[in-house]
């Protein structure tokens, strides 16, 4: 039985992008949305050419607003925005939510970008696994 997950955050640009693209192609049996609640419309660009580095790069990853998802059905939501600098956004249904923060990498150069995917890698990945039981 697949798992859903929900990866949510302000823009979806960057680290939600970046964080639903590993999932997708790290973990078996967990299948990651992502979307955010001022959605810009765009993937960073940075965030794209990294992913597309790394192999991961899916062309039916995009910026997407809340409101696409809220009618599917998800095992665990997570919010990865930076609580210090922004308001993390509720998820308004029942289901199990988790926070990682992690710092924004838009309007930075591209090792932030790479730091960014190291940390969602190594801090991320295995909180989603615990929290789904795998």
């Amino acid at each position: 039985m697949m798992k859903k997950v929900l990866i949510l955050c302000t823009g979806n640009s960057c680290r939600s992008i970046i964080a639903e693209a590993l999932i997708n192609a790290k973990l078996d049996g967990v299948s990651s949305d992502s979307s955010g609640v001022k959605a810009s419309g765009r993937v960073n660009p940075n965030a794209q050419k990294l992913l597309e580095q790394k192999g991961i790069w899916k062309d039916e990853y995009h910026s997407k607003t809340i409101d696409k998802v809220l009618d599917n059905e998800y095992d665990l939501v997570v919010t990865v925005c930076d609580h210090a600098n922004e308001t993390c956004p509720m998820f308004p249904k029942v289901t199990k939510i988790i926070h990682v923060g992690f710092e924004d990498p838009d309007g930075k150069d591209f090792d932030a970008f790479l730091n960014t995917y190291e940390e969602i890698e190594s801090v991320l990945l295995p909180k989603v696994k615990e929290a789904l039981g795998l």
